[in-house]
């Protein structure tokens, strides 16, 4: 499997619009960038491709990295900086099949893939596959899981992949706070690549209306409620016990002189497993 980080920022990425910050400056004089969240993932025995995610800047990243069009896609949550990619599907592919999770969500009503099928509507060549949580599937020659994160109020899900032919593995935590279910680490356990969302360092915790969760040793691995700070991401990773790391889902309030450090991860990183 090769994979492409096409987007490793939170929801107004780095360089956010209008900012003058020093991490923003940093980041401009580095030319680098942490656009939406998306993986292009591609299983390079069969030439097809897997996009996890669709950032509202797919056609910026898909000028920009030097990776071709998915084949196929998956959607693990419906905000929007996950989800409003998907309308780059018009005009540019003749069918694009999409997976997400069918599990009904009693904030919306309605899952993950009767969200995205009835937004989408108007885009008949996309065409949506329910999946069921923990339930392996099939997508372009790999096997693919969903499994079940915290994320509230809203049900979200990261994702396992793995080569059935390799055994090379990638995990993604998905939008998430510490507390990932049992039966989830389980399946995300033992990847040669965990990307972990890690929003910010936890000391800005402080600053959160809600402040921190899942202290250990005073130190929060979550970031208010939804999201696992840089500390929380590290020591999930050590638990699920990752070849390697690199954390995603990155704002731009770290500080500059922590920003850019590792594992903090850019877009543009590509991996091969």
């Amino acid at each position: 499997m090769q994979i492409t980080l096409l987007g490793t920022g939170d929801t107004t990425g780095t360089p956010t619009p209008d900012c003058d910050c020093e991490t923003c400056e940093e980041a401009r004089r580095r030319g680098v960038e942490r656009s939406r969240f998306s993986v292009h993932v591609r299983n390079e025995r069969t030439g097809e491709a897997l996009l996890i995610d669709a950032s509202p800047d797919f056609r910026h990243q898909f000028l920009t990295h030097e990776v071709g069009l998915p084949d196929e896609a998956l959607i693990t949550h419906i905000h929007f900086d996950h989800l409003d990619g998907l309308g780059n599907a018009y005009r540019l592919f003749d069918d694009l099949p999409v997976h997400a999770a069918n599990e009904t969500d009693p904030l919306t009503d309605e899952s993950v893939a009767d969200t995205i099928r009835s937004k989408y509507d108007y885009l008949d060549r996309v065409t949506v596959h329910d999946r069921a949580p923990l339930e392996p599937f099939e997508v372009c020659g790999l096997e693919v899981t969903l499994v079940p994160v915290e994320h509230p109020p809203m049900l979200c899900y990261g994702v396992a992949v793995e080569d059935p032919e390799t055994g090379a593995k990638l995990a993604l935590t998905g939008d998430t706070n510490y507390a990932i279910p049992d039966e989830s680490r389980e399946v995300l356990a033992d990847a040669d690549l965990l990307l972990a969302d890690a929003i910010v360092p936890a000391d800005l915790c402080e600053h959160h209306p809600l402040g921190g969760d899942h202290h250990a040793d005073g130190v929060p691995r979550t970031f208010g409620t939804k999201h696992m700070t840089r500390e929380g991401a590290l020591a999930l990773a050590d638990e699920l016990d990752a070849d390697r790391t690199r954390l995603v889902h990155v704002a731009h309030f770290y500080p500059a002189d922590e920003a850019f450090e590792e594992p903090l991860a850019v877009d543009g990183e590509q991996y091969s497993l």
